[in-house]
């Protein structure tokens, strides 16, 4: 699985004119499945996002994490992040899983970070046209990939 996280004063995701969620100080997270992904890679990047030490402490320093500036986090999915962009200009989806098998890792994400890890999580709507809208803090954008990051070294 896949994930780039903003960290954000606000974000927002709106579906046909309908606010479908919001976060004040947090994440947003951009999340897909690709092909042969599995629960493991739906935990570990769950952990992750929760783990990430990116908002400053009395220092300035990047070192708290979500829970301790009290924030939640906006997560999206988006199948997009697995484009193949190697040959010619038209992207290709191939890597991305199909929705029958994304949308239940996309969801395990979603309940790991608000049951074991205490996190609020609103979300979009699984395979809708969204519009997304944020301002983004820093910017600090963090990219997090569960088949890369897992190896050794």
């Amino acid at each position: 699985m896949r994930a780039v996280i903003q960290r954000v004063r606000e974000a927002s995701v709106e579906v046909d004119g309908e606010i479908l969620g919001r976060t004040g100080v947090g994440f947003l997270a951009l999340v897909g499945a690709a092909r042969g992904d599995s629960e493991t890679d739906a935990v570990w990047l769950a952990r992750k996002i929760a783990g990430l030490r990116v908002f400053p402490d009395e220092e300035g320093r990047m070192n708290l994490d979500l829970t301790a500036v009290d924030g939640s986090i906006l997560l999206v999915s988006q199948f997009t992040l697995h484009a193949d962009c190697r040959q010619g200009n038209r992207p290709s989806f191939i890597k991305a899983a199909a929705p029958e098998e994304a949308a239940p890792l996309v969801e395990c994400v979603v309940e790991r970070l608000r049951s074991e890890h205490g996190i609020s999580v609103e979300t979009g709507r699984f395979g809708a046209d969204m519009k997304v809208s944020l301002l983004n803090d820093g910017p600090v954008t963090i990219i997090l990939d569960s088949t890369e990051d897992r190896r050794p070294g």
